[in-house]
């Protein structure tokens, strides 16, 4: 395609690329486009944030966007093995005794799924499958948060939420994002789940974000938090390393599982 190929011209050529295949990596990229590796990574990234395609370690994959926040059990069966890794690595950041808030959302479920049975905890929650799940639990005090129930995400929001968090200070909250980016910070689609979110936030003495890979480098519509708000990010090996270390200089700890 020659050295003068512009930027638009390479977005172009590279989704073109990643729908026809499937997948498509850095090296041949940039090989075909004429340009540096770095350039191509940079482009990916670009491409991710716009959500037309997904970064994986060495390249990016295709993706499908229905152009809806999916529900909670579309959401439940993607990339369950790297949720279940991201909890188990998590368990590190849990206090020894003491409070923790778990934000709605199926990593932080997958979270609750593995609490150890013998860690005497009070948790505070706006998820109603997580109180469900935790519910009866002899050594866990749990604290449900009311509010508006989203169908989508089955996860209290609204005022009430928003009140009741305010009372609350906790040693950790496990938070969940659909977007975080150095430059946007924390993301949702949904403007009422913006709100608990910050709310949550606001409520933990130390911030912990569970997130898979694919959430990371994307920005959706409303913004929660900076990204400097956050004081670790536990998510899935397949991170770019590019964007591992984007985020460790924002000054956030970044745990791979």
């Amino acid at each position: 395609m020659g050295v003068n190929v512009y930027a638009q011209e390479r977005y172009q050529a590279i989704l073109d690329r990643t729908r026809a295949a499937g997948r498509v990596d850095v090296a041949t990229l940039a090989t075909e486009l004429d340009v540096t590796p770095e350039t191509v990574r940079r482009d990916l990234t670009h491409l991710e944030r716009r959500g037309l395609l997904r970064r994986v370690h060495g390249g990016a994959v295709r993706i499908e966007r229905d152009g809806f926040e999916p529900g909670l059990d579309a959401r439940q069966g993607r990339l369950a093995a790297q949720k279940k890794a991201i909890a188990q690595a998590a368990l590190a950041e849990l206090p020894d005794g003491g409070s923790i808030i778990l934000d709605g959302g199926t990593t932080t479920y997958s979270l609750a799924e593995i609490l150890p049975p013998d860690l005497e905890l009070s948790v505070v929650t706006h998820s109603v499958p997580i109180a469900a799940l935790l519910a009866g639990r002899p050594n866990i005090t749990l604290h449900l948060v009311g509010g508006t129930i989203r169908g989508r995400t089955l996860a209290a929001v609204g005022v009430w939420a928003e009140r009741s968090l305010a009372d609350v200070r906790a040693d950790v909250a496990f938070v969940g994002v659909n977007g975080l980016t150095v430059e946007d910070g924390l993301t949702t689609p949904d403007m009422a789940e913006g709100v608990v979110k910050r709310a949550v936030i606001g409520a933990g003495k130390r911030i912990v974000v569970l997130a898979d890979h694919t959430k990371i480098g994307r920005t959706e519509l409303v913004r929660v938090v900076p990204v400097t708000a956050v004081d670790t990010l536990v998510t899935d090996s397949d991170l770019d390393p590019a964007l591992v270390e984007e985020i460790e200089t924002a000054g956030v700890q970044v745990v791979l599982a």
